[in-house]
Formats: C-alpha cells, sequence, structure tokens
C-alpha cells in the first residue's frame, strides 16, 4: 500500500512567482532525498501543447485515452480527460512522497501563496488552507510570510512542513 504523499499548492496570479518558487522548492526536496512529482494547470487557455507528429502524439491524437513514450529510463505520458484528483492517485500509486501542485488556485490542499501585488491580496480570502504567503513587499498576514527573493527561507519553511505532514 503506498504511503499518502505530502501535498503543497503553490498558488497566485500569472507572473507572481510561482514557478520560479516551484522550481527552487522540488530541487531542495529532491536535494533532501524526498521523491517529489509535479502538477502543473495550464491556465492560459485551451490544451497543452504536444510534439507534433510524434509517435505518442499520434496515438493520443488517434484517440488513446493515455499514450506514453520511454526512452533512456525517462517515461512522458500523456492522459485524457482527468483531473487533478486522478493525477494525484496516480502520484500516490508512483509511491511520491511529496506533490508539489502549481496554480488550480481552487483546489482545497495547503497552499503558498504568491502575492505580487495590492491587487493580489484578494487570493489570501478567495483561496482556502493558505498555510504560507510569498510576497514581493513587505506585508503582515495570519500566517508566515516569505519574500520571494528569500529563498532560503521559504524553502527551510517548506522541508519542516514537509517533515511534519510525513508523520500526521
Amino acid at each position: 500500500m503506498a504511503i499518502k504523499p505530502v501535498i503543497l499548492q503553490i498558488a497566485g496570479y500569472q507572473n507572481s512567482g510561482k514557478t520560479t518558487a516551484a522550481v527552487q522548492i522540488v530541487r531542495s526536496l529532491t536535494e533532501a532525498g524526498f521523491r517529489v512529482g509535479t502538477v502543473k494547470h495550464h491556465g492560459h487557455g485551451g490544451k497543452p501543447e504536444l510534439p507534433a507528429g510524434k509517435d505518442s502524439t499520434l496515438h493520443y491524437e488517434a484517440g488513446a485515452a493515455a499514450a506514453g513514450v520511454e526512452g533512456d529510463g525517462t517515461f512522458v505520458l500523456t492522459l485524457r480527460g482527468e483531473g487533478l484528483e486522478k493525477w494525484i492517485a496516480l502520484y500516490t500509486a508512483l509511491e511520491m512522497d511529496v506533490i508539489v501542485i502549481e496554480g488550480y488556485k481552487q483546489a482545497d490542499y495547503d497552499k503558498m501563496v504568491c502575492i505580487r501585488t495590492e491587487e493580489d491580496l484578494d487570493l489570501l480570502e478567495k483561496a482556502t488552507r493558505v498555510r504560507a504567503v510569498l510576497a514581493w513587499e513587505p506585508l503582515t498576514a495570519e500566517v508566515p510570510v516569505f519574500s520571494v527573493h528569500d529563498a532560503a527561507a521559504y524553502i527551510n519553511w517548506v522541508q519542516q512542513y514537509v517533515k511534519e505532514q510525513r508523520y500526521v
């Protein structure tokens, strides 16, 4: 039976620092020995671009529910019509220790929210389960607030959070 992974969302509006934070967090958790899976919400409308003319893309375009390609120990999988809960179930079956979700602001998982401008502050009210904030300017919140420019501080918080959640 797979151990339930720790799930942490990184939510925020466009250009708020989500991807930069996600990459730094994934790198640090991986270096600490955790198996990390990520899910990135394609929030720009439409479907993610697939490599044109490739065999696995042709399989998918022909109607395959799942199309994968493997080479040199790397497997790329394209799935049709599933949602975040299915991706989490898949990553759980793959025995990920941590799942980092970038985006999906409305999903109900623990979140680190990225705030770039004053206009972004509404996300602190709209989002559920906000556990920390990454901010471009100083601000006060009911949860820990970190500067987007102080990766060491928020990475330390994430590592501690993951260790605590692993044993809940």
